[in-house]
């Protein structure tokens, strides 16, 4: 059974980093659910439509690493290190006989889904340079999480049949380090062009939303890959060329407000202390396992507060400044939520 942690805290706040225009998501403040992602759409769908072939460009500013090669999400290993690297223009696909042959571009939400369709098509919040031999062993597969591999990259990604609870279809795995921009590539494309989800076909979705089981996941791999100065970068550059931008990537609570909804108590204001409690969604069901760790950073990334071995009752009260600070928990699994005091 799946398990959320609950925290009071005040929706809309980022991770405070991003260069986001003044008033850009005025419309979405304080809300949940259909609003929120309705609201969003009508912030983002309206945007620069890039030319296929103009992406190679675009890669060059969206997609560079520090030492000016191609960043690589399907060969670059956790730590940054890579069996190759690519070059951009010299490196383009072509033809490829194997791993570390050429780059490509590839829809992360594979284009046959969507008939191959614009402005889908060239949307840089979905598009990235990969591997093309990589990306063709993917090719129009589901991401998910994989049970018994056929095949495995040399940075640890993944094709095999699903081990995760409602599809066991063939499916590919990216790597931990990147499970989160991709569903935060994928909650983009759900608001973005939420009015043609019903009519793309995949395992993943169903009518104009996801389905059940991909649902959970994405959420999950929001949670569990945080925000990282990589997507911070890259949103920032892909505002520059298309003029939107990927409110999952500036509120990463959003994914779970307008997805799981009931997961979120909406306070206006928290004094000098927060408290937080645990449950599940499903009524009647009482939560037995403590939550071994809380930690509570600052904006920072200082670590300002510790609580170890919470016992059941659901409560714990820690005084805190005046500021925003990101609450750590460990339990069955990690969660990571931002929250305001005022």
């Amino acid at each position: 059974m799946r398990r959320i942690i609950y925290i009071l805290l005040v929706l809309g706040w980022g991770l405070g980093f991003s260069q986001i225009p003044n008033g850009y998501y005025d419309n979405a403040q304080g809300l949940t659910g259909d609003n929120l992602r309705t609201a969003l759409y009508n912030i983002i769908k309206n945007h620069n439509q890039e030319s296929y072939n103009g992406l190679w460009t675009d890669f060059q500013t969206t997609d560079v690493k520090s030492n000016g090669k191609v960043w690589d999400m399907y060969s670059t290993r956790s730590d940054g290190t890579a069996n190759y690297e690519f070059t951009f223009v010299s490196d383009q696909c072509g033809n490829y006989s194997g791993e570390g042959t050429c780059y490509n571009r590839e829809h992360s939400v594979p284009a046959s889904w969507f008939d191959d369709d614009y402005p889908m098509y060239s949307d840089l919040f979905h598009l990235y340079p990969t591997d093309g031999y990589v990306n063709n062993r993917r090719s129009n597969y589901p991401f998910g999480e994989v049970g018994s591999a056929t095949w495995t990259s040399t940075n640890g990604s993944k094709l095999g049949s699903s081990n995760y609870p409602g599809y066991s279809g063939t499916v590919f795995e990216p790597i931990d380090e990147f499970k989160g921009d991709f569903a935060r590539s994928y909650f983009y494309m759900l608001t973005c062009y939420m009015p043609n989800i019903s009519s793309w076909s995949s395992d993943m979705l169903s009518g104009d939303n996801f389905s059940t089981w991909a649902k959970n996941m994405l959420l999950e791999w929001n949670e569990l890959d945080p925000v990282s100065q990589k997507e911070i970068d890259r949103n920032n550059a892909v505002y520059g060329i298309q003029n939107n931008r990927n409110p999952y990537i500036d509120h990463p609570e959003w994914a779970v407000a307008v997805w799981d909804p009931n997961a979120f108590n909406v306070i206006k204001d928290v004094k000098t202390s927060f408290q937080f409690w645990y449950s599940n969604q499903t009524a009647n069901w009482n939560y037995t396992q403590p939550i071994s760790t809380l930690e509570i950073y600052n904006v920072l990334g200082q670590k300002v507060d510790v609580e170890e071995h919470l016992n059941n009752n659901g409560s714990v009260s820690i005084p805190l400044k005046k500021g925003v600070y990101i609450a750590r928990f460990k339990s069955d699994q990690i969660y990571v939520l931002k929250f305001v005091v005022k």
